[in-house]
């Protein structure tokens, strides 16, 4: 389920202490509905080797709607409802390569993860209809044993922090040979008071392209 050069990259994994963790999703699992299934836990990963990961989008917990997450943190799989928050995350894209013009676009973030953006929740599963409802589960400490793995041992990757919650991790990210850009959450809700306008997209690329890497087509 996990990818081998993730459980040899991040300790959590290579003690296998997240296994706990997984039981108790199991027991869940027999008598609630648990998002993603159980396939798509570690999806994020599954995308994205270690070594080829650029860029890091951190986001809170899965979708608790009905075949909405899939693993990947703000996309939905094609077909399903467009969220609020990804039809604003691409918004600021059209606004900064586009010149504000709306494009027809996959909801399905794949494609990004395959140019190495890791798109992480940093609580990975759920509870249908019920926001949060695993976050004292144990997942932030195996997700922020990933994100200090990523600082550690990769040299030059953009993380893109956005909300109090994301921001939270930046003591996690070492100073050194890295790129992070915080603004608010492209929520409805927040949109409006600094993630429009942020230009974190253009300035990931501009970053990606000064360190001899090639851009992200978002």
């Amino acid at each position: 389920m996990i990818p081998q050069d993730w459980c040899e990259a991040v300790p959590y994994f290579n003690e296998g202490r997240h296994e706990r963790i997984l039981q108790k999703v199991a027991a869940l699992r027999e008598t609630t509905t648990v998002f993603p299934a159980e396939e798509n836990v570690f999806s994020a990963l599954q995308a994205v080797p270690f070594e080829d990961v650029r860029v890091v989008i951190l986001g809170q917990d899965p979708y608790h709607g009905a075949g909405q997450a899939h693993g990947l943190s703000f996309s939905v799989p094609e077909g399903a409802k467009f969220p609020p928050s990804l039809r604003n995350i691409f918004k600021e894209i059209d606004a900064e390569f586009h010149d504000g013009t709306k494009r027809d676009v996959s909801t399905n973030l794949t494609r990004w993860a395959e140019q190495g953006v890791l798109l992480l929740n940093a609580t990975l599963t759920v509870q249908e209809g019920k926001a949060a409802s695993h976050a004292k589960l144990g997942w932030n400490a195996v997700t922020d044993d990933i994100i200090k793995a990523i600082s550690r041992k990769r040299k030059n990757v953009v993380f893109l922090l956005w909300g109090k919650h994301a921001q939270d991790k930046r003591p996690l990210i070492a100073d050194n040979n890295h790129c992070v850009l915080e603004a608010v959450h492209p929520s409805p809700l927040s949109a409006s008071r600094g993630f429009f306008g942020c230009n974190h997209f253009i300035l990931t690329n501009n970053w990606l392209r000064e360190h001899r890497q090639s851009e992200i087509d978002w």
